[in-house]
């Protein structure tokens, strides 16, 4: 054995001595474990220098920092509340509640129980979906790009597969991913229109040929453009698409279910109710952002159509399991009962965007009196703007409340990793010299917890 390798600490003492630091299975550690051990030899063969102590140090922090990978709950102080980043919208109550007992046993998925034979998979949020969007038919699968890469490949058949788009739509998503790239993934041939911020129904109308399958729209959630622009309205391609006898499909994105500029004082989105009104053939959105339920994608429109997609092979590699139907199904529930009455919702997206500041300001007033006096910080109360997030709403400003952390006895990249690492974790954003952490993404029953964090962390 090579003299530089004595350093290397023994696997499973080290892993055992980790393993009751970490709340990870030991098998895992010791994996984790043998497997730095055996980089560090790689790197000591080829001349790195080091001691013991220098290796188990960095082995534990990298450990750690594995171990903070894995799935928990964040608190988040970012003031956006479709935060990608951190799981995107919070579930309510009821739905929660419902996910644990359909989790936690057995259930009549596709079973009928008055029959007691084979029941229909999802009949019941297929029809709730449909209500709920004054649709003649709806369905779900796991997510919205799964949505459109479906209704692509069912409407695109042979020759007849030109997809007409103006450039003005042709966005890039989360991920990286791109609608060009959909396309082409389904089958389908792009055929681009008009001009970046002009676009009108002529130019629709004369890239129509014989293999044209649809028009599609796309709802531009995640930017604007705005000054010289021009796009004709939904109802001009409705009577254009009709005209030639092929459908209308729009993705309009986000989800949002409820009128927006009614809750906040932001813009309005396009509601899907909306669209179908106007003459939209299909449309697709998300389940996991306005809407406020898990990560899925909704498809609704006609009923032949629906149909159609339902019977495609492929349907069945992006349909939803148990679980995400469950809390999809009590999602949708919540709107059907709030509807009328939308300051009853359960829906935690839709009462943050509509908390008034001045009740922000009066638990950031008593969050600032539990953590009292510190020693490392000045702490005061700030306006801020909070933000929908997850690709949606771009010019969204929503005038929120926050608390402003000026570090002086530590620097202000340790505090905010201070407060990520530890438990519970806590997520705010730096402006400048502060940490800020923005009470509308907050829930009433963490401020306690972020109170206690931070009173801990600068106390000294």
């Amino acid at each position: 054995m090579s003299s530089a390798l004595k350093i290397l600490p023994p696997v499973e003492p080290l892993a055992n001595a980790l393993a009751n630091s970490v709340s990870l299975p030991k098998p895992l550690v010791v994996s984790f474990v043998r497997k730095e051990v055996a980089s560090w030899r790689k790197q000591l063969l080829a001349g790195t220098t080091s001691d013991r102590d220098t290796i188990e140090a960095a082995i534990t922090e990298n450990l750690e920092a594995f171990a903070s990978s894995r799935l928990q709950p964040v608190i988040n102080g970012t003031g956006v509340l479709i935060h990608t980043n951190l799981g995107r919208s919070p579930l309510g109550k009821t739905a929660a509640a419902a996910l644990e007992k359909i989790a936690t046993g057995y259930s009549n998925l596709e079973f009928n129980l008055p029959e007691g034979t084979r029941g229909k998979r999802a009949g019941y949020l297929e029809t709730a979906l449909a209500c709920l969007v004054n649709a003649e038919a709806a369905t779900a699968v796991n997510n919205c790009a799964a949505a459109l890469v479906l209704i692509l490949r069912h409407l695109c058949d042979g020759e007849k597969n030109e997809v007409i788009v103006s450039r003005s739509e042709l966005v890039e998503i989360g991920g990286g991913f791109r609608v060009p790239e959909i396309l082409e993934t389904s089958g389908a041939k792009l055929v681009e229109v008009g001009a970046t911020n002009k676009t009108h129904i002529d130019d629709y109308a004369k890239a129509i040929t014989p293999n044209t399958a649809l028009i599609l729209k796309v709802h531009r959630s995640n930017f604007y453009i705005e000054g010289f622009t021009a796009e004709p309205d939904i109802t001009e391609l409705s009577e254009l698409s009709r005209a030639h006898s092929f459908p209308l499909v729009e993705d309009i994105g986000s989800g949002a279910m409820m009128n927006t500029d009614e809750l906040a004082p932001i813009d309005h989105e396009p509601t899907p109710q909306e669209a179908l009104t106007k003459g939209v053939d299909l449309i697709c959105f998300s389940g996991d952002k306005l809407l406020g339920g898990p990560q899925s994608g909704i498809i609704a429109g006609r009923s032949d159509l629906i149909a159609g997609i339902k019977k495609e092979p492929f349907f069945r590699a992006v349909r939803c399991d148990k679980l995400i139907l469950t809390v999809l199904q009590e999602s949708i529930d919540e709107y059907l009962r709030t509807q009328a009455k939308p300051s009853e919702t359960d829906v935690p997206n839709l009462k943050a965007l509509a908390l008034p500041p001045e009740a922000l300001k009066s638990r950031a007033q008593s969050m600032l009196d539990a953590i009292g006096p510190v020693d490392k910080a000045e702490i005061s109360i700030v306006d801020t703007m909070a933000t929908t997030g997850g690709g949606t709403m771009p010019k969204s400003q929503i005038p929120s409340i926050g608390l402003q952390i000026t570090p002086t006895g530590i620097s202000l990249n340790k505090l905010s990793k201070l407060l990520r690492v530890g438990t519970p974790a806590i997520v705010g954003y730096t402006q400048e010299k502060h940490l800020l952490i923005d009470l509308r993404t907050l829930f009433d029953w963490q401020d306690t917890l972020v109170a206690d964090r931070l009173k801990n962390i600068l106390k000294g």
